[in-house]
């Protein structure tokens, strides 16, 4: 379902702006799949959609029942870059404060000092995000969106990049708290790991009993080389054809005859950044419907809210609804440019 496209040309401004070539962020990207690919076998969809949202400069929900590899998958991602990384266990008893951090009164100056939380770091690793109380998952939001967070009234930026990947419980087992529509949103991509098939589970079995492959993995790229990464990701092309039929699928998800609320117009913003990665990781310098198509599953999927549906068979629901709509909205064709 592809379109031709008019890019720019890249090869010189790429050298001349100092963004790092396609090719050079392909061949990176490839190296940090195939390292947390040895720590989670099996998995090369999840993997790839995790590190396209990386570079997409957004955060990411993994959600799936317990031992599947949610919190390795999102360790190895984090241990891959060579980034600050800090790990929140959320539990029922977790405070706002233990994540943001908290003012604290110095003696010696007679004023308060700040004491940031473990929010500040290049990687967030939210361990079973809806065991908290939903005062303590909105202590997120401003974080989330703004890459900020305020104490006390006083404004304090988040380290860049910035980066959240959080992991959920399904909502139908005990001690958890189902997380609202707003805070779903924040998150640009939502995946699954599933139960890995027999040959992987093996594999995974006879690794362990000599060492786990996310104590021997390294980091691979720098933080700069990161940075560079994301930047010449922010550069790929997208035409205005392409801007549309990503607007015709979003608006399409609010008139579904299943859906009872739609994607929101932060959900466009994403996927086309989502899909922007996406390009870039399979080596084009402009955005394609397939790239938009790739990711309208993970970044629309737990955004909608189904009408008459709830529990485990909502989220496949959800992604059938997203693949109808994408079935049934035109795809432009000819010249995109």
């Amino acid at each position: 379902m592809t379109t031709t496209s008019r890019p720019v040309d890249r090869t010189d401004a790429s050298l001349a702006d100092g963004l790092m070539p396609l090719d050079e962020v392909q061949r990176r990207a490839r190296s940090i799949l195939d390292a947390v690919g040895t720590v989670i076998d099996g998995k090369d969809g999840a993997i790839s959609t995790a590190l396209t949202v990386l570079l997409a400069e957004g955060h990411l929900l993994i959600e799936d029942v317990p031992g599947v590899g949610k919190t390795q998958l999102a360790r190895a991602l984090a241990k891959a870059v060579d980034a600050t990384v800090t790990r929140i266990q959320f539990t029922p008893d977790l405070l706002p404060s233990d994540i943001t951090g908290v003012s604290v009164f110095d003696r010696p100056s007679g004023g308060f000092e700040f004491k940031p939380g473990p929010v500040f770091a290049n990687v967030v690793i939210g361990d079973e995000i809806n065991r908290a109380s939903p005062k303590t998952q909105s202590a997120l939001l401003e974080s989330l969106e703004e890459r900020q967070v305020t104490v006390d009234g006083i404004t304090h930026p988040l380290p860049d990049p910035f980066l959240v990947v959080a992991t959920q419980n399904p909502v139908e087992m005990e001690g958890t708290y189902s997380l609202p529509e707003a805070q779903r949103d924040r998150f640009m991509a939502r995946i699954s790991l599933g139960y890995p098939d027999a040959a992987s589970e093996l594999r995974m079995v006879q690794q362990r009993e000599r060492v786990s492959p996310l104590d021997v993995l390294r980091p691979l790229v720098s933080l700069t080389e990161l940075t560079r990464m994301i930047a010449a990701v922010r550069a790929v092309y997208t035409a205005e054809a392409v801007e549309r039929y990503a607007v015709a699928l979003v608006q399409a998800t609010r008139v579904h005859p299943d859906v009872r609320l739609g994607a929101s117009p932060r959900a466009t913003l994403q996927l086309m950044r989502a899909a922007k990665s996406w390009a870039a990781l399979n080596g084009r310098e402009f955005v394609v419907p397939d790239d938009i198509d790739a990711m309208s599953g993970p970044v629309l999927g737990h955004r909608i809210i189904l009408a008459g549906r709830a529990g485990a068979g909502a989220v496949s629901a959800a992604y059938d609804v997203v693949a109808d709509v994408v079935g049934s909205t035109p795809v432009p064709l000819g010249d995109a440019g």
